[in-house]
């Protein structure tokens, strides 16, 4: 039999946010983006923190814990899965060979996250970098319409492919944080 915890959030303005909207580094002053490319970038970045947040104050274990069985998805694969996504984006870009993968086989950036506080730091190292590498590669293309790579995708497809998985990830984390210490919250 497995312990619940209880539901419980920082907030303390609205109980059903994550964080006081003072304290959100999502939140911004003034107008939003101008433009197609910068808003695209902001929503991205929104959800790059959003999944930054889900993981902060939780240990290796709590995050390389498959806290929502049967699923082998925990926070800590998630990282890891979406450094790999985000090389694997700069792979559509070209037509050479691809760039290895980063944590080998299909589902080894969920199956082989473990509760080494090395690896959780590893993992984080390498989301940083393939998301700075796939950022610094598309910054290359500002007409969003260009057409590259074998499939000839157009970098606005990608780039909202990009902020498509954050965002289901991001509600994947939702549930999995609250399984794992029963914090909840935006």
């Amino acid at each position: 039999m497995t312990e619940e915890s209880a539901r419980w959030t920082r907030a303390t303005v609205f109980p059903d946010m994550w964080v006081d909207p003072a304290d959100d580094p999502r939140e911004t002053e003034g107008p939003g983006p101008e433009g197609e490319s910068a808003t695209l970038q902001d929503f991205l970045t929104a959800y790059r923190h959003t999944l930054r947040m889900k993981c902060d104050g939780l240990d290796a274990e709590q995050l390389a814990r498959r806290s929502v069985p049967p699923s082998t998805m925990s926070l800590l694969g998630l990282v890891r899965h979406l450094a790999e996504v985000e090389r694997d984006w700069r792979n559509w870009l070209g037509e050479g060979d691809p760039a290895p993968k980063l944590y080998g086989e299909r589902d080894a950036d969920f199956l082989g996250a473990t509760a080494d506080p090395a690896q959780v730091e590893a993992a984080f190292t390498d989301l940083a970098r393939e998301q700075t590498a796939t950022d610094t590669a598309l910054s290359a293309y500002p007409d969003l319409s260009t057409r590259v790579g074998t499939d000839s995708i157009a970098i606005r497809e990608l780039l909202v492919h990009r902020i498509d998985e954050y965002a289901r990830h991001c509600g994947h984390a939702d549930l999995l944080r609250e399984c794992v210490d029963g914090r909840v919250g935006q």
